[in-house]
Parts: C-alpha cells; structure tokens; sequence
C-alpha cells in the first residue's frame, strides 16, 4: 500500500466553485483542469508520441483490459513499462478495465470478481480486484484505477445499490495491494443516478486513503441532463485536496459543464474517434469534413488554432485526403481535434486563475452552438 500523497495544489478556486490545480508524478506536472488523450491499447491511434506532445497534452490514459490480452502485457513487462512501450516520458493513466469487462456478454460477477471471456481469443478469465492492481502495477503507470463495477444507467436501484457494496469491498482490496513506489491509485464512485446511492458510495469510497477520486459510470447513455446531476450531487462529498476525475467525459460541452461543477480530470475517445471519420472541432462548432461545402475551401480548419494541420493544410486538401483514404489523413485530423482539447482546457484554466470561468462558458458556447442556430 502506498501512502505517498499526490501532492495536489489547489491554485484557484473560481467563484462558482471550478478548480484550477495541479499535480506532481514522477513523470512531471499535470496542470488541471486536464484532458487526457485515450491511447486503448498502448497507442494513441493514429498518432506518434511526437504528436501528442505538440498538443501540449501532459497525461494520456490507456487500458488494463486491452493491455493484458494475449502478450502485449508480457511485452510491455519485457520494455520495462508503459512509458517506454509508449514512447511517453509524461505521465501515464490506467483505468481499472472495468468498464471494459462489464460491457462484454457472457460475463459472471460475484464478490469475489468477474468471470469473463476474452473478446480476441475466447479465452475464459477470473479478473479479481487483486488481478487488476497486479496489471496496473506490471503496466507501471504513474496513476492506476482501483477495481470498480460499472453498471448501466438503467439497471435497477436494487442492483445498484448492490454493486455500490461491492464496490466499496473491492477498493479496499485494491488499496491493500502494493504498488510501485511511484504509482499513485485513485478510488472510484458509482451509484448510477441515484443520489442517495452516489453519496452513500462517495462517502464510503472517500474514507479510503486513496490519492485522488473519480466518478464513474457516466458516458453510460444517461444524457447531459442526467450526467449534470450526478456531479452535481457527488462532487460535494469530494475532499478539496485531492484530484477529481469524471471518467469517460466527453464533448466540449460536457467538460465545460462538469468544470463548473468542480471537477479536474477527464478523458475520452471523442476527438480521436471522430477525427479518424471526418469529424473535426473548431471554435465555431463542428464540421464534418467530407461534405462537399469544403470541396474548394482554402482556409484552415480554425483560424485561431496554430496546430501542425492548421498551419499547413487547407480544408480542401484535409478533404481530399481523406476521401483518398491516406492514412496521413487521419493523422493531420488526429492533430488538430487534440489540440483543440489542450486549447480548451488552457483557456479554461486561464479563466478560472481571473475568477471568470460563468463567462468563459458562455461566451465559448454562444460562439460554439452559433452554427446550430
């Protein structure tokens, strides 16, 4: 068990109570409110490594479940963790798998862990809290996520509150099992959209010394509405000192939205995902590349973003590429969406150091919904 505190510093706190921080790992400072990049398997697709530290991205995620298939995990063991495997000298994230594992078919869960069939081989696995840790811990990110069980927003409160329960019993667990000396853990928060359940599981998982706190099983089909309240109606319990992740978040409206409820940290697939199929951001909302209004458009993405693809490539040209199906396409597309991000969450951050952040968010999103109108 690793006591080491993550040394979180609370820089400003904006009047409507979103934070602005930052926190040490052995692979350097995270500035918060922080957008991690989602590298699944171990790779941000798409991307070098180069890449994704232009963005100015300071922390990127992978995934337990996908990097104990087969031998990539004997592989990453055999390099000497992660961050070589990557070619990633900042610091890296890794969810518990959790998510991953309760969204398969055929799977069995019981106090004692979930019994589940391997997507790739078919092969039959018993992943316990204990397992999950011993992953996390061989992989050698800087911050590991303990075992939780993610359920479906609209499963039964009988059955949430049930695995509220086993939740909190699997953390404790998760706690117990040493770690690197480097590694920090941070505990995670369910109750689907129940409030009396979601302060029933933060009120149990934060009385375990964990390095920072997240909350999950958001992203889970629940809306914008939904998601709201639950931060809502959790971040309360939530110490100050301590990080803050909402897991799986999102669209630029929904970090917005969970930043001004006081959240941290966020991931998510988006900007990746939807750069790979033409679906790029800009700060005046989202284009779709490949319709035919860019044919002979010649001016970039976004005017004010100075990424690699903005400053070298036209609309036109970012259309052609990909209706050719060149990789480099979803590369230079890949570029620009996480770059967007970083911009954001340095913009955000600005705003929360001037005490500004409810201006911020609507003036960014009067600017940003303009097209829909």
């Amino acid at each position: 068990m690793n006591s080491k505190d993550i040394g979180f510093n609370l820089i400003a706190v904006d009047s409507c109570g979103a934070r602005r921080g930052e926190f040490t790992t052995a692979h350097g400072k995270v500035q918060t409110p922080a957008f991690m990049p989602v590298g699944t398997a171990g790779f941000v697709r798409s991307t070098t490594p180069r890449d994704v530290a232009e963005t100015d991205s300071e922390v990127i995620l992978a995934n337990t479940y996908h990097l104990s298939l087969g031998e990539r995990l004997a592989t990453v063991k055999r390099l000497g963790g992660l961050h070589r495997f990557m070619g990633w000298d900042k610091t890296i994230l890794t969810d518990s798998g959790g998510f991953q594992v309760f969204s398969l078919p055929g799977k069995e869960i019981s106090d004692e862990g979930v019994s589940f069939s391997y997507e790739e081989d078919g092969e039959r696995v018993f992943l316990t809290p204990e397992k999950s840790m011993e992953i996390q811990r061989d992989l050698g990110a800087d911050i590991v996520m303990a075992f939780d069980e993610c359920v479906e927003h609209t499963a039964s409160r009988e059955y949430i509150e049930q695995s509220v329960d086993r939740t909190t019993a699997w953390a404790k667990r998760c706690r117990d099992v040493e770690l690197k000396d480097y590694q920090f853990m941070f505990g995670i928060i369910q109750g689907g959209i129940f409030p009396e359940l979601r302060q029933k599981s933060a009120l149990e998982i934060t009385s375990i010394p964990f390095n920072g706190y997240a909350i999950g099983g958001v992203s889970v089909g629940e809306g914008f509405e939904l998601m709201k309240r639950v931060v809502e109606v959790t971040v309360h319990f939530l110490p100050q000192n301590k990080p803050r992740y909402l897991m799986g978040v999102g669209l630029p409206e929904d970090i917005l939205a969970a930043v001004q409820r006081g959240m941290d940290m966020f991931d998510c697939i988006i900007p990746t995902r939807y750069a790979r199929q033409g679906t790029l951001f800009t700060r005046m909302g989202k284009i779709r590349i490949l319709d035919k209004t860019y044919r002979k458009d010649k001016f970039p993405l976004d005017k004010k973003c100075n990424c690699y693809t903005c400053r070298t490539y036209p609309r036109m040209v970012l259309r052609y590429l990909l209706f050719s199906r060149d990789p480099l396409a979803e590369t230079l597309l890949t570029i620009h969406n996480l770059t967007f991000y970083q911009d954001l969450m340095k913009e955000i951050r600005g705003a929360i150091e001037k005490n500004r952040f409810d201006e911020f968010h609507d003036e960014w999103l009067s600017v940003y919904n303009k097209k829909r109108k």
